[in-house]
């Protein structure tokens, strides 16, 4: 019987203190009743890393929202920013400086960018950061922080703030907290999770980008026309709470909860099937075999059911050393996809941040119904990240997914600038499908790609690399999601025309950046083919 070594106890690695509470209140209160703690503490991760991603977009939301009361035509209510800087109209005593003058969309654009900027920089330092803290202290800080400046930028109205610099230097500040969200619940959910079905499933949970998206959107059209504070103050203190929720009851690990060995026993599967070459590995198993470290710190189990590569060690996880960036880099198919989110993530944040302004522009729609009509593109983005998870699942091929949806998605936006604004209901509908074809490589890429690569074979089973990936991959695309606005802001005033040329470049150099990943799938394919037919 192998001899059990009592860990040494820290505060930081103990189970939260919300979750101690219930299990001591649960087991005094229904000490009959036995609970499936695995299912109760995964479901508990899923929902919390859900919940705080919703907060995440939700924050970044509102400014995109409230662009179109900063700087408006003011003899005209309903009258559209272009008419303002094109025709030369000097009535700027509804606008809000510093955004009254004829460069207010350079300038929105700007606060764009400072905010993007400073997240594609930061989340390169995220990861690395995140490999080496305890993520539920990373996760709520983040959060805690984040909800802050998002707060402050709305209280700039009520204290009648009118400073560029303290509007770029919030927008900068919020950018770099904002990276503390995405390296840290896609590592947590994927230490919970195996790879079985983990296109669907992480399809499915990436929801949370367009949730947040249209959750952030209502709350900030509700009150952009009557006090444009509340769009920001509202979401940041509720994603303050969050933070603090998060502190209280996030499980970050199943180690801390004693759950090392359900999370092994229930996710047997070790290949690495979508990202790999190679479609075999070694499996020289024995039974019960036990392995001591050379210190003698602790010993391991091993037997016919412990996977070979997988993400999710026992005690051995604690001896791993986190990668370095040059490391990171280097496993096969990194670079493609992180060069590929870059003009992929361009194209989504550009609809993100500008698509409220573009409809309120072309169309006769107020300021919030404009914005409750952006919201059609998030819906439809759900429903495409679902069915680019669904449809990597089953052909075991992601680039050549990406691919696919992004050859639709270019000739789609010609056809929704030319034709999107003839008629509400095909508004409406081209919207979705743009939503739909836009959002599907992105959150393919971001999540399932980004998770499969973070535990790529030839990390030889070291599963401290998971953040360091993704957060070079979505570092790639958020520098991307930077340039993306700032051009838009700059080009926009020769025509919206020439903001959707630039998206259909972009969408057409994402998909060339993957053509020889295609290439290795479709011989790959071809290769299991043959396999089947001899």
């Amino acid at each position: 019987m192998p001899i059990l070594i009592r860990k040494r106890k820290m505060s930081i690695n103990s189970p939260p203190f919300g979750i101690t509470c219930l299990t001591n209140v649960t087991s005094r209160l229904c000490p009959s009743i036995h609970f499936n703690r695995f299912l109760l503490f995964k479901l508990s991760v899923l929902m919390l890393t859900y919940l705080s991603y919703v907060c995440y977009h939700m924050t970044r939301k509102p400014l995109a929202v409230v662009k179109s009361v900063l700087h408006r035509n003011c003899s005209d209510p309903q009258g559209s920013v272009t008419e303002t800087i094109h025709f030369g109209i000097d009535d700027n005593s509804c606008n809000y400086p510093p955004f009254d003058g004829p460069d207010a969309n350079a300038l929105l654009g700007f606060m764009d960018s400072s905010f993007l900027i400073c997240y594609a920089v930061a989340m390169f330092f995220s990861g690395i950061i995140a490999e080496r803290v305890s993520l539920r202290y990373f996760l709520s800080l983040g959060m805690l922080f984040s909800g802050f400046f998002c707060y402050a930028f709305g209280y700039a109205k009520v204290k009648d703030v009118h400073s560029l610099t303290y509007f770029m230097i919030l927008q900068g500040l919020a950018g770099i907290f904002q990276t503390t969200g995405w390296p840290g619940v896609v590592t947590i959910v994927s230490r919970w999770c195996g790879k079985s079905k983990r296109g669907l499933i992480f399809g499915i949970w990436n929801s949370h980008t367009s949730i947040g998206n249209m959750l952030g959107t209502y709350i900030a059209a509700h009150y952009v026309d009557t006090d444009w504070s509340m769009s920001f103050i509202v979401p940041g203190f509720i994603m303050g709470i969050m933070g603090f929720i998060n502190f209280m009851f996030l499980i970050d690990s199943p180690e801390l909860v004693g759950m090392q060995h359900e999370v092994t026993s229930a996710n047997p599967e070790t290949t690495y099937r979508r990202i790999d070459d190679s479609d075999i590995e070694d499996e020289d198993v024995a039974s019960d075999v036990l392995v001591r470290s050379e210190s003698g710190d602790h010993e391991t189990r091993y037997n016919e059911r412990t996977p070979i590569l997988s993400g999710h060690h026992t005690n051995a996880h604690h001896d791993e050393s986190p990668i370095s960036f040059t490391e990171a880099v280097k496993i096969p198919g990194v670079m493609e996809f992180s060069l590929c989110l870059f003009f992929s993530k361009l194209v989504n944040y550009t609809f993100l941040f500008w698509l409220p302004l573009y409809i309120k522009n072309t169309t006769p729609l107020s300021p919030e119904h404009s914005a409750e009509l952006s919201m059609v593109f998030d819906i439809g983005g759900i429903v495409g990240a679902i069915l680019a998870g669904v449809v990597s699942d089953v052909s075991s091929m992601p680039a050549s997914t990406c691919v696919s949806m992004l050859f639709v998605s270019a000739p789609l936006l010609f056809i929704y600038e030319t034709y999107g604004n003839l008629a509400w209901i095909a508004n409406v509908g081209l919207l979705f499908v743009v939503g739909l074809f836009v959002n599907g490589p992105y959150a393919l890429i971001t999540t399932s790609v980004s998770a499969e690569l973070g535990q790529h074979k030839s990390l030889q089973g070291n599963s401290k690399a998971l953040a360091t990936v993704t957060s070079i991959i979505d570092g790639t695309g958020s520098i991307g999601a930077a340039v993306g606005p700032l051009i838009a802001g700059l080009v926009q005033a020769g025509g919206w025309q020439n903001v959707f040329y630039m998206l259909i470049t972009s969408n057409i150099l994402a998909m060339v950046l993957l053509f020889r990943l295609v290439g290795k799938e479709l011989k790959k394919c071809r290769r299991r083919g043959n396999i089947r037919i001899e």
